[in-house]
C-alpha cells in the first residue's frame, strides 16, 4: 500500500476536487506562516506546486497566501494535530489534521477509531521513518530510477506499478532532490515530509477490506489532511 494510504473508490468527480481543494488550501496557508514568497519558503514552493497541478485558480492561490501570512484579515488560523493508533487487526495507522478546531478534530477522531484503537503519542510513530517523500514520473523511456536517486541525493526508492517512483529522502534534503530529479529524467509529481513504515502487516481478503473501510472513514473526514498506515497487502 506504500507510506501513504489512498482510498479506492472515491466519491464523485466535483466533491472529490472540493475536498482536494480544501486540504490544498490549508497547507497553503500553513506553509505561508513561515513567508509568502515562495522563493524562500521551500514548503509554500511545494505547497503552490500542487494547488498549480490540481488547477486552483490564480486568485484562489493567492488569496490562500495572503492569509496565511497575515497580509488579510480575518484569515482562519489552521493548526496542525497528529493522532497515533491501530486500525482494526493492529495496523499502525498516523492520522495528521489540520484544523482550526482541536476539540471538534479530536471528537470526529475519537469517533472514528471505535472499530480500532487510538493510542497516546509516541504509540506507533516509533514504527515509522519519517522522511521526505517525492513523487515522480519519468520523462522518457531511458529514465533509470536507480540512478536517478543517487546522483539526486535520495535514500531510497521505490518503483511503482504504473512506471512512477517514489524517492525517500532526509527531511532536510526533500528540497534539494526534489530540484535536482528535473536533471535525472524525472517529472516531480509531489514533494512532502510524511512517514515510512518500517514494518507493514500483511492482510488480505476480508481482513484487508475491513481496513480498508476504516482507513476510508478516517480520509473522509474534513480535517484529515494525510494518512499513513503500516499495511501491505498481499
Amino acid at each position: 500500500m506504500g507510506a501513504q494510504w489512498k482510498a479506492k473508490g472515491r466519491e464523485a468527480a466535483a466533491s472529490a476536487k472540493g475536498k482536494l481543494f480544501t486540504k490544498l488550501t490549508k497547507e497553503i496557508m500553513i506553509a505561508a506562516r513561515n513567508g509568502a514568497d515562495p522563493d524562500m519558503n521551500p514548503r509554500l514552493r511545494l505547497a503552490i506546486v500542487q494547488a498549480k497541478k490540481a488547477s486552483m485558480t490564480r486568485e484562489t492561490l493567492e488569496r490562500a497566501i495572503k492569509k496565511g501570512s497575515g497580509q488579510l484579515d480575518g484569515g482562519v488560523s489552521y493548526e496542525k494535530v497528529v493522532y497515533e493508533g491501530f486500525a482494526p487487526h493492529q495496523v499502525p495507522v498516523i492520522v495528521e489534521c489540520l484544523t482550526d478546531n482541536v476539540n471538534r478534530t479530536i471528537s470526529n477522531i475519537r469517533g472514528l477509531f471505535r472499530k480500532g484503537q487510538l493510542g497516546a503519542s509516541g504509540s506507533v510513530s516509533w514504527d515509522f521513518e519519517h522522511v521526505g517523500m517525492i513523487e515522480a514520473t519519468p520523462t522518457n523511456k531511458d529514465a533509470d530510477v536507480e540512478m536517478a536517486a543517487i546522483e539526486a541525493g535520495a535514500q531510497d526508492f521505490e518503483a511503482n506499478e504504473d512506471g512512477s517512483a517514489t524517492f525517500i529522502t532526509d527531511i532536510t534534503d526533500l528540497d534539494i532532490v526534489q530540484k535536482a530529479l528535473p536533471d535525472q529524467g524525472f517529472t516531480v509529481e509531489s514533494a512532502k515530509i510524511g512517514y515510512r513504515p518500517k514494518n507493514p502487516v500483511s492482510l488480505s481478503g476480508e481482513a484487508l477490506d475491513e481496513v480498508e473501510a476504516f482507513l476510508a472513514a478516517i480520509d473522509d473526514d474534513d480535517d484529515v489532511h494525510e494518512v499513513y498506515v503500516g499495511l501491505a497487502a498481499e
